[in-house]
């Protein structure tokens, strides 16, 4: 049996762009496989640009605690192209197996007969067939960039649209403005179906969103109008106009969690699933889990190579309003328990590194420049430090972060480190495969 990674190898010949956002591609192979995106299970489409992952991590939480059966569709993956696509099983569902990955993309390779398409558009078209065919009780679909001509929004009236909060990234395709990426966003609003909004930091696209669900004349349930989440006493409380609900804090840590986990539930609300169980929602909050955000690495092949008694944390922000909430989570931490912040960041060309760095200054005690050698439009190490030392950081570099942790083991320390691992999903994931810890 061929691989799935040869198989994808074979994609990346059929289209000369990683990415060319647009749906007669993907619509036309669609249509040769049967078109099943039509016989998806209900969905929920999320888009955004921060807080989807973790935000779709939380309502599969509570949908399984519930009993439910739940398909998932995320992107982009940490180590596997697996991670992507999980099924709905009687167990909680699982990542896709090999042998059913493989027979998907074979039976799309062969209905495309050799045409142009990219491999989001390709892998999206085997997910759909792997969804349509096996049963569940919601699809839970993220979109893998933008919103209106993403590969994801071929689909049916969905049971929500959900936006999660909007910020500048990706703007060498979405646009060159915060305003016209939102537009992107929003193109997932469709008539006669509800919208959720997340708490938006920036008011331009908390106004472009809201004139196009005006535009459509669709409801749009928005944070911090129709609905709030917060913590009060340990606790963190959800209210909406149905009433309040008393819930455990998210497993995962940083207040913007209480946001995600906020517009989860105002999502599963809005879908029709109000009715589930209070434990339900208990037990999905407490327990839900979404690797490489603000992710504590206790175990494995990297936590060997720290300073004794220090923290080792993984995060794959690298935009600018992601390093706003990363050191904002750091900053919390530090209150509680005070450390020396040493960073160890690779990014990529296309993100606004300095933007995200500036969000440490004063923050981090030193930072370490790493390459991300899979990646041909990282940054260089030199370039990161330079960007670093700009925002007022100390700056070093290393050959890569296994080196750079071991030298930090070499040193003396007055009080252990707290290691925060951040700039890039992609370095995320080379530290988890390195690290031994498989995605969940």
């Amino acid at each position: 049996m061929m691989s799935s990674d040869v198989l994808m190898e074979r994609f990346l010949a059929l289209h000369p762009k990683l990415i060319d956002l647009s749906l007669g591609r993907l619509t036309r192979l669609l249509d040769a496989l049967g078109n099943p995106q039509l016989r998806l299970p209900p969905v929920i489409h999320v888009a955004g640009t921060n807080g989807k992952g973790s935000t779709i991590a939380f309502m599969r939480s509570i949908l399984e605690s519930a009993g439910l059966s739940v398909h998932v569709y995320t992107s982009p993956h940490l180590v596997r192209f697996h991670e992507r696509i999980r099924l709905a099983s009687p167990s909680g569902g699982a990542l896709v197996g090999e042998e059913r990955l493989v027979e998907a993309f074979e039976r799309c390779e062969r209905a495309n007969a050799g045409q142009a398409i990219t491999v989001f558009e390709m892998t999206t078209a085997a997910a759909f067939v792997l969804f349509s065919e096996h049963p569940a009780d919601v699809l839970l679909l993220e979109v893998g960039l933008g919103g209106e001509f993403d590969a994801t929004n071929v689909i049916s009236p969905p049971l929500v649209s959900v936006i999660t909060p909007v910020s500048m990234d990706h703007s060498e395709y979405l646009g060159d403005s915060l305003a016209k990426i939102a537009m992107a966003k929003a193109g997932i609003l469709k008539r006669n179906v509800p919208a959720v909004m997340a708490k938006q930091e920036h008011p331009e696209a908390e106004k472009i969103i809201e004139q196009k669900a005006a535009r459509l004349g669709i409801p749009l349930i928005a944070s911090g109008q129709h609905f709030h989440s917060y913590e009060e006493n340990g606790r963190l409380i959800f209210q909406d106009e149905d009433g309040l609900m008393d819930l455990p804090l998210p497993m995962l840590p940083g207040r913007h969690q209480h946001d995600n986990a906020g517009t989860a539930i105002a999502a599963l609300r809005a879908a029709g699933f109000g009715t589930l169980p209070a434990s339900a929602y208990e037990h999905g909050i407490a327990n839900a889990i979404w690797p490489a955000r603000l992710q504590r690495l206790t175990t494995g092949t990297l936590t060997t190579l720290i300073p004794a008694d220090s923290e080792l944390w993984l995060d794959g922000g690298h935009n600018p309003d992601g390093g706003n909430v990363l050191a904002a989570a750091m900053a919390e931490f530090g209150q509680h328990i005070p450390r020396p912040l040493v960073m160890i960041v690779g990014m990529l060309g296309t993100k606004d590194s300095a933007a995200f760095l500036m969000s440490f200054a004063g923050l981090a005690t030193e930072l370490i420049a790493v390459p991300i050698p899979s990646q041909k439009v990282a940054r260089s190490r030199e370039e990161v430090a330079s960007l670093a030392r700009s925002a007022g950081i100390h700056a070093d570099v290393s050959e890569g972060f296994e080196e750079a942790l071991r030298n930090l083991k070499s040193r003396s320390w007055p009080l252990a480190p707290r290691i925060l691992i951040t700039g890039s999903l992609y370095l995320a994931g080379e530290v988890l495969a390195a690290n031994g810890t498989p995605p969940v």
